[in-house]
């Protein structure tokens, strides 16, 4: 079995996945919008989602999706369809991250996002989060 890069034994979905599941066994959605070029996303997934407590909080009481906010595929969520947006030669940002990471008109790498199970955000944090303040969270939103 193939185990998805950065994330060990972390259960990793696409919203399209997500959507699927939510169907059957609702849940809340925690994305993780990051970027191949930011320093403190790699750490991030080094350290916190490799803590075996967030894997099993995780894995049991939510989705999780892994975002690259500079994917250029199409993406349908919450009956929207979200594209890749240029703003440079090669550069540019996913609309869904614009709409998941966007915080004081502001969109940093790393962000956290929860959604409920309606898709209605819950809880956004740019930034680096450790393992042991994850967990709070993950508690306080379950």
């Amino acid at each position: 079995m193939a185990i998805p890069s950065g994330f060990a034994q972390l259960k990793t979905h696409s919203f399209t996945e997500v959507e699927q599941l939510s169907k059957e066994k609702p849940k809340p959605i925690v994305v993780y919008i990051h970027t191949s070029w930011c320093k403190y996303c790699k750490i991030m997934e080094m350290s916190t989602f490799n803590n075996p407590a967030i894997i099993k909080e995780l894995n049991e009481n939510f989705y999780f999706i892994s975002f690259d906010a500079e994917s250029k595929k199409e993406i349908t969520f919450n009956n929207h369809t979200f594209q890749f947006k240029p703003t440079g030669t090669n550069t540019g940002i996913h609309e869904l991250a614009t709409a998941l990471a966007t915080i004081d008109k502001q969109v940093v790498y790393p962000t956290l996002t929860v959604l409920d199970t309606d898709n209605a955000i819950l809880f956004q944090q740019h930034s680096y989060i450790n393992a042991k303040a994850l967990l709070r969270i993950l508690e306080r939103l379950k």
